[in-house]
């Protein structure tokens, strides 16, 4: 994993998962130093990706207060029971549907538990954090979070791309990729996480894009992007053109069946 850090107040942990035929998906976690310590998300669920090994190396993770799980799919908790165990003060911060999902794989402590809904706020010593539902989502239970002391945005799956190459999947800012081919990785990235985007009423559509200028955020954390300074109005365009995006196919067994035989049959590299 790769280890960013955005002033003293957010550190990035970046991991990231390789997709042949789409790139290298970044896969970040965040930790948010404030007066009572967040953990955002909790990386993959894939044997040895060091999660916790990461987390301490920039907090002490009996010092975490908070964990906010932006939805429980297993790319967003892989070390979640672990940093339960090693953080006994820390409460999970979820919803009433993401505690029902995490729950169908191993009962939760209900005591340690703190449900917040999209529009509500929560005070983390120094700080309000305030949960909103993103434009783009793949699970019904995601919940975005904005900081408003930092003006950062954790926009969950929300404005993701996939990478080109490893390196650029564990950057510390998104500047380093081409603006017009993030654009199109954006769009991509949309069309297969979110595939009902080509399905919606797109008046109302435009309207969820509302809590995102309400906030003007300076700094866009989503757990499928590196960091993005200054780019939300970039980033708000690229959504208002998603619907109209190709729609993804993924290729069928005839396909795969033949890239492995493609692969097969290429002589060994040195």
């Amino acid at each position: 994993m790769e280890i960013n850090h955005i002033g003293r107040e957010i550190s990035v942990l970046a991991d990231f998962q390789e997709v042949p035929g789409i790139g290298f998906i970044p896969v970040n976690a965040f930790v948010l130093h404030a007066a009572e310590p967040v953990v955002i998300d909790t990386g993959l669920s894939l044997p040895e990706r060091g999660f916790m090994d990461a987390l301490g190396s920039v907090l002490d993770p009996r010092d975490v207060e908070w964990i906010w799980i932006t939805h429980p799919d297993r790319d967003h908790t892989g070390a979640l029971r672990e940093l339960l165990d090693a953080a006994p003060r820390a409460r999970l911060i979820t919803t009433f549907l993401g505690m029902g999902i995490m729950s169908m794989e191993a009962p939760l402590p209900m005591n340690r538990v703190y449900l917040l809904n999209p529009g509500q706020s929560l005070d983390v010593g120094d700080r309000r954090l305030t949960a909103f539902r993103p434009p783009l989502f793949d699970n019904p239970s995601t919940t975005g979070c904005y900081d408003e002391h930092t003006g950062a945005c954790f926009s969950s799956d929300c404005f993701g791309a996939p990478m080109p190459s490893a390196e650029l999947a564990g950057c510390p800012d998104v500047g380093y990729v081409d603006k017009c081919e993030l654009r199109d990785r954006q769009l991509l990235w949309a069309t297969v996480d979110s595939p009902w985007i080509h399905t919606v009423d797109y008046a109302k559509y435009l309207e969820t894009f509302d809590v995102l200028r309400s906030f003007d955020p300076a700094l866009v954390l989503g757990t499928h992007l590196p960091p993005a300074i200054g780019r939300m109005p970039e980033f708000l365009d690229m959504l208002a053109a998603a619907p109209g995006a190709v729609p993804f196919t993924g290729p069928d067994q005839a396909a795969v069946e033949l890239l492995l035989a493609t692969f097969e049959a290429a002589p060994p590299t040195d």
